[in-house]
């Protein structure tokens, strides 16, 4: 049992328990080994993925501009991301340790959360990026400056920050007198809020507006962004430049995709998917905070042929 580090009115009732305790994936615990070895598999993927694409960046000065900085970036939070859960799910699924401290449960979903909301802002950086470049390539190195990259990503990264601080912050001020068993992997927010004995609505009715008006926001300007792309593409000249160019931007979409309807689908059953089987969401939400940081350096990098070029000298090199 959680020890107390407060009480409730007359019947002691818990405050703060002093660790939380992660089920895994209820329902499919004689299942926990075989799940943990895709699990593994992506972490490990994502782990050399994004290293080697920081790698190749920082060793060559020719991809020092802003798409590869911001490609930097993504890798950076892909890493964080993975790296926030899956020990932790590992150690739960191959060494039964499923308990987590108060506060490192409430630390894990800040990070869960924040760099989620800064992943979603680099995508639209991404797509801006990107749309300068196909549509006014000539204008593209004096508008997408060094300080501006710098002043974009600054902006990326504090608006993830601010706007995901009242999770841990409303959440840390509730008490929890029913129990202090979490029926997920992770420490995510609805999950360990739906375990307190207060009214929860403002916890929840924050959380739909940062999925709404920041992801829904988001995507608007994303899919402008390759709206005006695909217009500049069907322009071109040549059916060869169309289809590498389409090719390229088909695979960024796929990425984009991935990552944005399983964040919201998650999202929303937890609040209204009352018939979704508890196993089958708790799967989802893992595949949207571990299948995109696997995909990403493989769709960003191994397609983008200046990487992908300079990962073939890399080896040749060392082959020599």
């Amino acid at each position: 049992m959680a020890g107390k580090s407060g009480l409730l009115g007359s019947n002691y009732s818990i405050v703060h328990p002093s660790t939380f305790i992660l089920l895994g994936i209820p329902g499919l615990e004689m299942a926990h080994i075989w799940i943990s070895i895709p699990f593994c598999a992506m972490y490990i993927i994502a782990i050399l993925g994004n290293f080697t694409i920081l790698f190749i960046v920082k060793r060559e000065p020719s991809l020092h501009g802003p798409m590869y900085y911001f490609l930097c970036m993504l890798a950076i939070t892909d890493l964080v991301l993975s790296t926030s859960i899956l020990p932790k799910t590992l150690s739960i699924f191959w060494f039964n340790s499923r308990e987590i401290d108060f506060s490192a449960c409430l630390t894990q979903m800040y990070f869960i959360h924040c760099f989620s909301v800064i992943e979603s802002g680099i995508f639209v950086a991404m797509g801006f990026d990107r749309y300068v470049a196909i549509c006014d390539p000539l204008r593209h190195s004096t508008i997408l400056t060094n300080p501006v990259v710098a002043k974009i990503s600054l902006a990326v990264v504090l608006r993830g920050g601010m706007l995901v601080m009242p999770h841990p912050f409303l959440a840390r001020r509730r008490p929890y007198c029913r129990t202090n068993i979490i029926p997920h992997t992770l420490c995510e927010h609805m999950a360990v809020v739906k375990l307190a004995c207060s009214d929860i609505r403002v916890s929840s009715y924050y959380g739909l507006f940062v999925v709404f008006c920041v992801l829904g926001l988001d995507v608007f300007f994303i899919a402008v962004s390759y709206i005006q792309i695909l217009r500049a593409i069907f322009s071109l000249p040549t059916k060869d430049a169309r289809l590498k160019t389409f090719g390229t931007c088909g695979s960024h979409l796929c990425a984009i995709l991935a990552f944005y309807v399983s964040t919201i689908f998650s999202s929303l059953t937890y609040r209204f998917g009352q018939n979704v089987a508890l196993h089958f969401h708790v799967l989802i939400a893992n595949v949207y905070l571990l299948v995109p940081p696997m995909l990403n350096p493989i769709i960003y990098g191994v397609r983008t042929k200046q990487i992908r070029d300079r990962l073939l000298q890399l080896f040749s090199h060392k082959g020599t």
